[in-house]
């Protein structure tokens, strides 16, 4: 009798736990609203040029067209900071939060220093809301390639 009320002890708190188990997955299934962006708005790069040989120590310039620059964290319409993708063949998914590979931009900068090897190399910038997320439409520049010397 005892081995039988432990038995069901375990099987009535399995059934009990088992919808904590799946409320993680679920939850990470639901897409985030993405900030709305002007269909007009579009990021750049102001330099270096596509085509560009750099040393391996470079300052590249981010542009933004019909959007505001604001930090990380500060909510406002029309408004998101840069991300930048070095060497990435395709984009980030686009409704989450971007970050692993992104290099980010929180503080609503608008250029920085990167060092990188010699080589060929793409940059790419997105831009992305308070919390990191793209907008919709997606403020993506276009794709540049570089020659580190």
């Amino acid at each position: 009798m005892n081995k039988l009320s432990t038995l069901s002890l375990m099987t009535l708190a399995t059934f009990a736990l088992s919808p904590l188990a799946f409320s993680h997955n679920h939850a990470q299934n639901h897409q985030i609203k993405q900030s709305v962006a002007p269909k007009s708005a579009n990021a750049y790069i102001i330099s270096p040029a596509n085509g560009a040989t750099v040393n391996e120590t470079f300052t590249i310039k981010f542009g933004l067209k019909d959007m505001g620059v604001s930090p990380a964290g500060f909510e406002k319409k029309h408004t998101g900071h840069h991300h930048l993708l070095i060497d990435m063949d395709k984009l980030p998914p686009l409704d989450r939060p971007l970050g692993g590979d992104v290099k980010h931009f929180g503080g609503g900068q608008t250029e920085t220093t990167l060092t990188l090897a010699k080589g060929t190399h793409t940059l790419q910038l997105i831009l992305g809301d308070h919390r990191h997320v793209p907008h919709n439409p997606a403020v993506v520049s276009e794709k540049i390639t570089i020659t580190v010397k």
